[in-house]
């Protein structure tokens, strides 16, 4: 072989986990129509894919995180168990801070949004199979929760976070549109407390309405959209 020539790269394989179908199927065709990426499977069913996967070996794992059954948050740890070479790249509509938190600490690879452009899914699949983790600038930001202090400086860390789990109790009520009297009798304190925490969330969260607390919610994985 002429030593001057390159041998083409081998296709990346790729392997996608999606409870809906027609979701598979426009991911499919996305991803085939460039000869760097091959599909070698795909199914709705988490616990299929495990079986799957630890028989087809892929490169690459995109991996949603709300299925029936097992969720792609709780499949993460048998796929990794099957094919501890793959990589795996949650694509999902759920952005909120908790997720992908949640996603990273359990091995994720790289986390993506579903509402990104084509392009940006095949950049994420080349940085996750070449070692590099990858997060859309999307849910960087969200993961950043970047905010200025009082001094100016810049102050990294989730709104979510700084809540405690009263606060996230109460943050709930308060999204399902229940009034300061509902969250005190359903949380068993004093109307004072009910009030005080209310005054505390909309001031850790920016929000100033049951509407913008409960959009926070469900983006955070605390309602159901």
């Amino acid at each position: 072989m002429n030593p001057t020539m390159t041998t083409p790269e081998a296709p990346i394989r790729v392997y996608l986990v999606d409870d809906q179908a027609m979701l598979r199927a426009a991911f499919r065709s996305l991803l085939t129509q460039n000869a760097r990426f091959r599909v070698v499977g795909d199914t709705g069913d988490a616990r299929r894919a495990v079986t799957q996967i630890g028989e087809l070996r892929p490169d690459v794992v995109l991996l949603d995180i709300t299925m029936p059954g097992l969720s792609g948050l709780d499949a993460i740890a048998p796929i990794r168990e099957v094919c501890p070479r793959a990589k795996i790249l949650m694509l999902t509509h759920h952005e909120g801070e908790s997720f992908v938190e949640r996603a990273l600490e359990a091995g994720a690879d790289g986390y993506l949004s579903k509402d990104s452009e084509p392009a940006e899914l095949q950049l994420a699949i080349e940085a996750v199979h070449r070692g590099d983790p990858f997060l859309s600038p999307k849910v960087a930001g969200v993961l950043l929760g970047r905010k200025r202090s009082n001094d100016g400086t810049i102050a990294i860390g989730g709104r979510m976070s700084s809540l405690t789990p009263r606060e996230r109790e109460v943050l709930q009520l308060l999204a399902l549109g229940k009034s300061n009297k509902e969250v005190a009798r359903g949380l068993a304190m004093s109307l004072g407390t009910a009030k005080k925490h209310r005054e505390n969330l909309q001031r850790k969260l920016d929000c100033h309405s049951a509407a913008e607390l409960a959009r926070l919610a469900i983006r955070e994985g605390l309602l159901e959209s």
